[in-house]
């Protein structure tokens, strides 16, 4: 991600007296470039990097509780197969848990004015697990939307026509692309020392125009076809909805249109402002735009926030592709009972049980106590297996 790539800033906005403002510009631009290989951004404020921080480790927490609460409610949902959407819900909640496990590692390195204290090991390691993680997680993210868009068409136009395609075939494809996107991060993914600063960051043999043709692919292929795909299956059902004029069903074409709504923008939203400002640096790097003092301030200040804000989209996938729905909503509600009153409803302690019996297969709890109407007794059980 971009945070992975920043380092610390050159002090090239010092004075600016009108005496000296060609020939300091010249030799700024002299020291940015002898830095090619690099992204530059500033130091910044030390309460912003507190502050990105302390988001950072919030996420991780949000982000590791809702997607194990995307593994609970899946695997615990129901004694039957899972459905092609829950399956790539299930696969975006494995990736994003794995994202939001590498944060920790950038609280510490941001707090730290981006001096990497983990060695050169851990910086392939981390660099290349977030990498990784944010293309599958767009790809399955993708993979949803068109799996969604596929359902709602063949419901309105033919239920008799099916298609045939391995979801898990297609998931191991989508983490194989991600695979492979990856792989420069994890080639020239380096420890440097710039400034006297040991820093984590991408170094290309050629200098500014791979490390600029890197940014540029990236945002193709995790940004811009993404969206279009994205926009293009979630637009498609409202259109085959009014097609049909399903005038008797306004509740569900509402909820179809809040749904479009909230998946596209929290999308965009999350990741437009990082990918635009990377933009802002690939040209820069082409030489199709010269860096001037707002480069300086947007890479110093706005930056490291968009990075914050895209690796936010880890934790809240699991509440706009499960807690929208009534069925998670319904099982969220389940498990707060149990938590808080002890007790669920009868068809909830049902599937419970069924999960234990698949699960541990009485591996350590009596049979007299499985299915024991104390169904604290039972989950204390088998906590102790």
């Amino acid at each position: 991600m971009g945070n992975t790539e920043v380092v610390k800033s050159l002090d090239i906005m010092g004075d600016r007296n009108q005496s000296g403002v060609t020939n300091r510009s010249i030799s700024d631009r002299e020291r940015f470039k002898s830095l090619d290989d690099i992204d530059v951004t500033a130091d910044g404020s030390p309460v912003l990097r507190c502050m990105i921080s302390i988001t950072y480790s919030v996420v991780c927490v949000v982000g590791l509780i809702g997607n194990l609460l995307v593994f609970f409610f899946i695997r615990v949902r129901q004694d039957r197969r899972i459905s092609k959407i829950n399956f790539f819900i299930l696969n975006l909640a494995v990736t994003d848990f794995q994202f939001v496990l590498t944060l920790p590692f950038w609280a510490v390195d941001t707090a730290l004015d981006f001096s990497w204290p983990f060695g050169d090991a851990m910086c392939k390691i981390i660099l290349s697990v977030t990498v990784m993680n944010m293309y599958a997680s767009v790809f399955f993210l993708t993979a949803m939307s068109i799996t969604r868009y596929w359902s709602v068409a063949s419901a309105l136009k033919d239920r008799s026509r099916k298609t045939s395609c391995s979801i898990r075939w297609v998931s191991v494809v989508l983490r194989s692309l991600a695979t492979v996107a990856t792989a420069p991060t994890s080639i020239f993914s380096t420890v440097t020392n710039v400034a006297g600063e040991k820093l984590c960051l991408l170094r290309f043999p050629d200098g500014q125009f791979w490390l600029a043709v890197y940014h540029l692919q990236k945002i193709l292929i995790a940004f811009i076809l993404p969206m279009a795909i994205v926009s293009i299956s979630y637009l498609l059902p409202l259109r085959l909805i009014r097609q049909r004029s399903m005038k008797n069903n306004s509740k569900r074409r509402t909820h179809v249109t809040k749904s479009v709504t909230i998946v596209v923008l929290s999308f965009f939203l999350c990741w437009m402002p990082n990918h635009a400002i990377t933009f802002w640096g690939v040209l820069v790097k082409f030489n199709a735009v010269y860096w001037d003092k707002s480069y300086y301030i947007v890479h110093t200040y706005v930056f490291p926030v968009t990075v914050c804000l895209a690796h936010a989209n880890s934790c809240l996938n699991p509440l706009i592709y499960c807690l929208m729905r009534r069925e998670f909503r319904k099982k969220l509600k389940d498990l707060i009972e149990l938590l808080f009153l002890g007790e669920l409803p009868l068809n909830s302690i049902r599937l419970l049980q069924l999960y234990c019996v698949n699960v541990f297969v009485l591996q350590c709890c009596p049979p007299g106590t499985l299915f024991s109407n104390n169904l604290i007794v039972n989950i204390k059980c088998h906590l102790l297996c």
